[in-house]
């Protein structure tokens, strides 16, 4: 059977959205109907609220959304990176239960990946998953989770197998949130934000029926997921946008971007406001300098090539190509751009760029940048896992030697966090 092809699709959306879309329409119910459709993820599956299409259609897709502005799926938080991922690795049983709150926006999910005594070492987790009959006790922490203070569900990624090697011995689950037995605790950031959360886990329950593959796939998942995280880094761009039009489905998608887009707000600032660079070096004088101004030159073609490198990852996906390192390419591209970023800040307000709210340039938003700026090299991968996986994947460079074969329970690690 042949795809349709963009005068198709674009004439089917078109007519689809005639007849059902309505501004006065309740936001939860209208996300229902577009799951229910296959409109709000065209390149998802049929079986699984998508069309089918190549993934470059959604693009089309989108084209006739945006031009009368009408509401979409919920995209905002890791939402749509467990969609993803229950759709590669989940059960018929997961895709029924999980997929369509994830769509219509009423269930909140959080990413629970990272460890205070792992740092990077993702394969190094030490929170224990031990079967119990039915089901599987959760015990240890997790850290840096965003959105888990009001996340219904989280993907969890927990060590059910302490001899095998530590990247065989790990499984996944989706773990409820509300649970006893899971208390989360919100981490105060330099800049101000409280974004991130400490998440403690004790016998907590997880129904054996919500492992995610099977036993010891606990890597191969996270790497899905990780995959699309750093693929979709450029996504932010449309987060948070609400067309500023009366209508009841508009108030409720505003209220919606206030409460879960709260802890993401400052990550323009982490990505260092390249937009904000030109204009303050013009306002301040500092454009007339040549140091500035060569520093200005290499921060704007450095942002020019990430964004190409960007388009291309882009590119990539919607020709339904797999996931591959361009992801860490561009992760690494982005924390380059970012540090230049806030070179090239400092050197133009000079001292004025340490100044913080209503005293500070811009309302304090350059002293926000220069604080948040370093995160942009940690998040979703260290700026030397990113390498490490360049030079393994692109330029096929002998892997780095490593001393934590064999047994996970053997390897030497953080005495706190050991077992």
């Amino acid at each position: 059977m042949s795809m349709p092809d963009e005068h198709t699709v674009r004439a089917e959306v078109r007519a689809w959205l005639a007849e059902h879309w309505h501004p006065e329409q309740d936001l939860v119910e209208w996300r229902g109907i577009l799951a229910d459709s296959g409109w709000g993820m065209p390149h998802w599956p049929r079986a699984w609220y998508g069309r089918g299409l190549p993934v470059a259609m959604s693009a089309v897709v989108d084209e006739e959304f945006d031009a009368i502005e009408a509401v979409g799926v919920a995209r905002i938080g890791i939402r749509l990176l467990a969609g993803a991922t229950l759709l590669e690795h989940g059960s018929e049983a997961h895709k029924r239960r999980f997929l369509r709150p994830i769509l219509t926006g009423e269930d909140t999910w959080c990413q629970l990946f990272s460890e205070p005594g792992s740092g990077s070492d993702l394969a190094g987790a030490t929170t224990r998953a031990e079967r119990d009959g039915d089901d599987w006790r959760i015990n240890g922490q997790k850290v840096w989770t965003t959105s888990a203070h009001h996340a219904e569900w989280g993907l969890l990624l927990a060590r059910t197998d302490w001899d095998a090697p530590k990247h065989q011995g790990l499984s996944c689950f989706v773990i409820d949130m509300r649970q006893p037995g899971v208390e989360v605790q919100p981490l105060k950031q330099m800049n101000g934000y409280a974004s991130f959360n400490q998440v403690f886990f004790t016998d907590a329950v997880v129904p054996a029926e919500n492992r995610l593959g099977e036993i010891g796939d606990g890597w191969k998942i996270a790497m899905t997921t990780l995959a699309h995280e750093r693929r979709g880094a450029d996504a932010l761009r449309r987060w948070g946008q609400a067309p500023a039009r009366a209508g009841r489905i508009y108030d409720q998608l505003r209220a919606e971007i206030a409460s879960v887009l709260e802890p993401y707000k400052w990550y323009p600032q982490r990505a260092g406001r390249v937009d904000l660079a030109l204009p303050r070096a013009r306002e301040t004088g500092r454009i007339a300098d040549p140091a500035v101004r060569q520093e200005l030159a290499r921060l704007l073609m450095l942002s020019s090539a990430a964004e190409w490198l960007a388009r291309r990852a882009r590119a990539a996906h919607e020709l339904g190509r797999p996931q591959g390192p361009e992801g860490s390419l561009g992760k690494l591209a982005g924390s380059e751009v970012a540090r230049q970023a806030a070179r090239v800040h400092t050197l133009v307000s000079d001292a004025e760029a340490l100044l913080a709210g209503r005293d500070g340039p811009h309302d304090g938003t350059i002293a926000e940048i220069l604080l948040s700026v370093p995160a942009t090299s940690i998040a979703g991968g260290t700026d030397e896992i990113q390498r490490n996986i360049i030079a393994e994947r692109v330029l096929d460079l002998p892997r780095e030697p490593r001393l934590d074969g064999g047994p996970f329970r053997d390897v030497p690690r953080n005495p706190e966090r050991g077992r």
